[in-house]
């Protein structure tokens, strides 16, 4: 499968570039990318992969998948423009600014019968994995409370507008993970963090959602945070599961590895790490699963040769679009919003 990836800041760098070099079964063609520093960094990082000046001649090119990995503000042109060439596209989250500019996106993909995916690699964090697992099998029992933080302390993400804010940009892995464990959401209540320096960019938040089934989502961001609490601590009625820290595959990317370098050692997490469940008196550590960011990349590639769906559907991540839109305006108005139901919506 020939992939092309357009852009290469932060995310296309270290966080798409290795995977995509790395799949197996695949042709890494090149890189959109004008900036003289970014054509030295790609030339030195992933010599022979050409850069290229447009979509245009990257398309001309040859490739089947175009992974748009830029700004937000100026991504969803991008996606677009993908689109109109036909070939299938996977845009970095967050997916889009608002749920209209989302849903312009995945109607216009429809109508080319073009395949959109949107780059949520934190469905296979080695801690989301166990999570999962461990609810499936019914460990903790019915569950009532879902917390789930990402917090760092890095001052200089402060007033950085690239993602939307702190909310938009994280807070999209976070309402996603919720989504997919516990299903649609009814009520939103959030508050955002401003500093003053930067007054219309949030660097930090709080979301509590009310899922249809009961369950309350607790979650948080922040880039000025000096303690951070556990990753996840989930409630049921059988337990509680907590995990700390965070899945270590984004350290070892920006390290200069990548899951052909590691093999089969790729996500997996030191012992020291491990969660655990607790009930009363009982404790036990709870062995994490391997991680697998580049498991994205396998899926995008079976479903590209017909051969199964897609990793992430983009009507997810139009849904939790729609939720941060209303945790947006319940931070605005300092109230709780009532999420309209999103079954049976037109499509144009």
């Amino acid at each position: 499968m020939r992939i092309g990836l357009v852009g290469y800041g932060h995310g296309g760098r270290f966080f798409h570039a290795p995977l995509i070099a790395t799949l197996p079964g695949a042709i890494f063609v090149g890189v959109v990318t004008r900036a003289p520093e970014r054509r030295q960094q790609l030339a030195t990082e992933h010599p022979g992969v050409p850069a290229f000046d447009s979509i245009a001649q990257i398309v001309e090119a040859g490739v089947e998948v175009l992974v748009i990995s830029t700004t937000l503000k100026g991504r969803p042109a991008l996606v677009l423009e993908a689109i109109e060439y036909g070939v299938a596209v996977v845009s970095d989250k967050p997916f889009a600014a608002n749920a209209e500019q989302a849903r312009a996106l995945i109607s216009a993909a429809e109508r080319e019968g073009v395949k959109l995916s949107v780059y949520q690699n934190r469905r296979w964090d080695s801690d989301y994995l166990t999570l999962r697992k461990l609810i499936e099998a019914g460990a903790l029992g019915t569950i009532t409370r879902f917390e789930s933080r990402v917090e760092r302390y890095s001052p200089q993400a402060v007033g950085n507008a690239s993602g939307g804010g702190f909310l938009r940009d994280l807070g999209s892995h976070l309402v996603d993970q919720a989504l997919q464990l516990f299903g649609p959401v009814e009520l939103v209540y959030a508050q955002l963090q401003y500093s003053a320096e930067h007054p219309t960019v949030d660097h930090g938040f709080f979301v509590c959602l009310t899922h249809a089934n009961g369950v309350i989502s607790h979650l948080w961001g922040s880039a000025l945070q000096n303690s951070q609490a556990p990753r996840f601590r989930v409630n049921g009625t059988a337990g509680c599961y907590t995990v700390e820290g965070l899945d270590g595959q984004e350290q070892a990317l920006l390290a200069g590895k990548n899951p052909k370098t590691e093999g089969e050692h790729w996500g997996a997490e030191d012992h020291r790490r491990w969660g655990w469940f607790e009930q009363g008196a009982e404790r036990e550590r709870i062995p994490s699963q391997k991680g697998a960011w580049n498991q994205f990349y396998r899926q995008l590639q079976s479903a590209v040769q017909g051969q199964g769906e897609l990793p992430v559907q983009a009507r997810d991540a139009w849904e939790a679009t729609c939720v941060l839109d209303a945790a947006r305006l319940s931070a605005e108005r300092r109230q709780v919003v009532e999420m309209a139901t999103l079954e049976g919506v037109e499509w144009k």
